[in-house]
């Protein structure tokens, strides 16, 4: 079963952004192609626990297992030593990806107290969008009692769009409620 983003993206997006880029080729036209979420905790240097937990939320919240995340190198001002686990990341393609972004942009980012869009300033120059979420008590899956250390995550949108107005096009012919 093809997720309902990805059909409405091959039969109405992909036709609007060759046109409106002029591309001779179907290929050509950007595409999504992985979204990386990303919790960084800090404090699991001093509570081990912490990590066990963010990986659960966000197992819960993705639908795949996270990859526990290790400093490379020690650093003494933050009591952090090489090869401790600080952080836990997923990388989503595919079904998982389509489903995520939906959820994500119809149903977690609306729920944001005092949201007025994202920021159309977070594109790195090659189409790609990062965007910060606080707290993981947006998203419908987490239950509010079970949450102990309420944690933020980094999400990144990669596509194959060449420069940020085609990967900005994309997006936002995809759902993405930027600001004005």
């Amino acid at each position: 079963m093809t997720p309902r983003l990805l059909e409405r993206y091959r039969e109405t997006i992909v036709p609007k952004l060759k046109e409106e880029f002029a591309y001779s080729n179907l290929h050509q036209v950007p595409v999504m192609t992985k979204i990386v979420v990303n919790m960084g905790i800090g404090e699991a240097a001093a509570n081990p626990k912490l990590i066990e937990n963010a990986a659960a939320e966000l197992a819960l919240i993705t639908g795949q297992k996270p990859v526990v995340r290790k400093a490379r190198k020690s650093v003494a001002n933050f009591k952090l030593r090489e090869g401790q686990a600080i952080g836990c990341s997923v990388t989503l393609r595919g079904v998982r990806m389509w489903e995520f972004f939906d959820r994500l942009m119809n149903v977690s980012l609306p729920r944001v107290r005092d949201f007025k869009g994202l920021s159309p300033k977070a594109f790195d120059g090659r189409g790609n969008y990062s965007l910060g979420v606080r707290e993981q008590l947006i998203f419908p899956e987490v239950d509010y009692d079970k949450i102990e250390h309420v944690t933020g995550m980094n999400v990144t949108i990669c596509t194959t769009a060449r420069n940020d107005a085609e990967g900005k096009s994309l997006l936002t012919h995809l759902g993405v409620p930027f600001r004005q």
